[in-house]
């Protein structure tokens, strides 16, 4: 068995492709799998005891954690409150697609323009490892298959990942996990009636023709196609119980 073929969660994925961090670093990770994953919901209540306990960390790695989280937008600091996991809402769902389809043409048309041959075999290899794992973990119900969304969030990036710009990948990977965040809010509402692999493969199939307006046309418009089902699937964000982790 290959080594993808181990990967069984978004942690997983982390040790598999980098070395081992420091403690900060891992409570930064799992904290933020719970958010994207809305195990931890939007505005709710971060507190410090109750962190503490379900990572079983002490106070000095958990608060570098937060604060890297707060940097991220992720997390909202309170003054003398301590944190909050950051809200959500229409305006700055619309807000914040409006931005990725701006940032991610950029890095599409650029990619396809100046990808080579390594470019476009890591966008199909993308592809081709998210068509082999199941959108959800239980056949019966959605669940949330940590695996899918590692192999999603490597597909999405690849397709930009020739763009030349180190800046421009930092803002699309961090717009990417908060549009994450969003897409878990309704994945339970939409699931199984939305064919995302579809969608996925004429993509990928653009951008490796290297068809700029056509792979740009189909990149925004998956994205639209999302927020609009988030939109028609929540009926309010933000407000939500502000429960102890």
């Amino acid at each position: 068995m290959s080594p993808d073929d181990k990967i069984v969660n978004l942690q997983t994925v982390r040790r598999v492709a980098a070395p081992a961090g420091t403690l900060a670093s891992s409570v930064y990770d799992r904290l933020r799998d719970d958010i994207l994953s809305g195990a931890l919901p939007p505005d709710d209540k971060l507190r410090t005891e109750a962190l503490r306990e379900r990572y079983g960390v002490g106070n000095s790695p958990l608060r570098e954690a937060l604060n890297r989280l707060s940097a991220d937008g992720l997390v909202t600091r309170e003054d003398q409150k301590g944190f909050r996991v950051a809200k959500a809402s229409r305006a700055d769902l619309e807000d914040l697609v409006k931005t990725r389809c701006w940032l991610e043409e950029i890095a599409l048309r650029q990619s396809i323009e100046n990808g080579g041959d390594d470019w476009e075999e890591a966008v199909v290899l993308q592809y081709h490892r998210l068509s082999r794992v199941r959108r959800s973990s239980s056949e019966d119900q959605y669940v949330v298959n940590f695996e899918w969304e590692a192999r999603h969030r490597a597909f999405h990036l690849a397709l930009l990942g020739a763009c030349g710009s180190r800046w421009l990948m930092q803002y699309c990977a961090q717009l990417n996990d908060q549009a994450d965040r969003y897409r878990q809010l309704a994945i339970v509402v939409s699931y199984p009636k939305r064919n995302e692999l579809t969608e996925h493969e004429a993509i990928m199939r653009a951008a490796t023709t290297r068809d700029a307006d056509e792979a740009v046309r189909l990149l925004l418009g998956h994205y639209d196609r999302t927020a609009g089902i988030i939109k028609k699937s929540i009926s309010e964000f933000g407000g939500t119980s502000a429960s102890t982790p």
